[in-house]
């Protein structure tokens, strides 16, 4: 499912931070690596676009169509169409196991056993970054038009209910960043008052952990950067929550371990990214950069360096991208593309 810039002078980024460590950097390799493009959807998907992968299917959705597409055997499935919303919003899709829950403007679920989308109840609070937990999706955040929202809520599938979260001590935010550890959600925020473009007082935290379970936040460390204006994205890799695009030029990455409390400076990123969304394959992070962008890296934590991946066979506006296991398929107003990260080639 569819929530959590200051000038840094880095040479290597090799330089100690308080409070965070600080690792050696190594210059982006170039890479050969698998793009294939995707049939043509059976209808036309391009304006308020969400994509999740069910395990078997990628279903993409947007305000006026949605259709599954099945890698096995390379066909598009017509979804029944999605009531209408508007499509102004952040949106986010979340896969239960059993239904496709979309966060926006208006929240909805869509079940592929009956074909049938509804309406979910009215969420207390909405548009920002949206995790599934297992149980629960929680949305946290958001905003528009020099307001932002620091109030969260949760929804049981099960009950068919929404709860309001307890009151977070971060920085009201219109785009969070963060993951699902497993446990509890991490975020990070900018610190950047989105009223008068300020920093928020030291009294509001700019990164905090969210337990589902007590229904408890707890301050973390602060990132040694803020502002996150470019491209942002976050991804959980099993023992730190990875970061992109902090600094003033959007190409810092940041790395959180909760077992330390601590921030360290990773290698930065090749180029800046627009809209950028990470996932972790179980050994490295892709990060897929849609809109103008349309351009994918890799970065391998293990030698702490980036690959530029080749552009994909695609363009348009409003691309979306989801993580099916063993590639990255993504789609775009006007059509899609798979990247197999298996046919990664270093040139070194």
């Amino acid at each position: 499912m569819k929530t959590f810039a200051l000038l840094v002078a880095i040479a290597g980024l090799a330089f100690p931070l308080a409070g965070c460590g600080a690792e050696g950097t190594s210059p982006a390799a170039p890479t050969r690596t698998g793009w294939s493009t995707l049939p043509a959807a059976p209808a036309k998907i391009d304006i308020g676009l969400t994509a999740a992968w069910t395990g078997k299917e990628l279903i993409v959705s947007g305000i006026d169509a949605a259709a599954a597409y099945n890698p096995t055997s390379g066909n598009w499935s017509r979804l029944a169409r999605p009531p209408k919303t508007a499509n102004y919003c952040r949106r986010d899709a979340a896969w239960t196991g059993h239904e496709l829950l979309v966060w926006g403007c208006g929240q909805l679920a869509y079940d592929p056993a009956s074909n049938s989308w509804r309406r979910l109840p009215h969420a207390p609070t909405g548009e920002g970054i949206a995790v599934w937990t297992g149980r629960e999706l929680i949305g946290w955040g958001g905003g528009c038009c020099g307001d932002a929202w620091a109030g969260g809520s949760a929804y049981d599938p099960g009950m068919d209910s929404w709860r309001r979260l307890s009151r977070s001590p971060l920085v009201p935010t219109q785009e969070p960043i963060g993951a699902w550890t497993g446990r509890e959600l991490l975020l990070a925020v900018s610190g950047i008052q989105a009223v008068d473009g300020k920093p928020a007082p030291v009294s509001q935290a700019r990164a905090a952990a969210y337990d589902p379970a007590t229904d408890t936040w707890r301050r973390l460390a602060a990132p040694p950067l803020t502002g996150f204006r470019f491209g942002h994205a976050a991804a959980w890799d099993g023992r730190k929550l990875i970061v992109l695009g902090a600094g003033a030029d959007g190409r810092v990455t940041l790395a959180y371990r909760p077992d330390t409390n601590r921030w360290t400076i990773l290698a930065p990123s090749p180029s800046q990214l627009s809209n950028a969304q990470a996932f972790w394959t179980g050994s490295r992070l892709l990060v897929w950069g849609g809109a103008e962008s349309a351009r994918a890296l890799s970065y391998d934590p293990q030698t702490n360096r980036w690959t530029v991946l080749p552009r994909p066979p695609l363009g348009g506006t409003g691309q979306v991208a989801a993580w099916a296991g063993d590639r990255l398929l993504v789609w775009s107003g006007s059509g899609g593309a798979a990247l197999t990260p298996s046919r990664e080639r270093n040139t070194r």
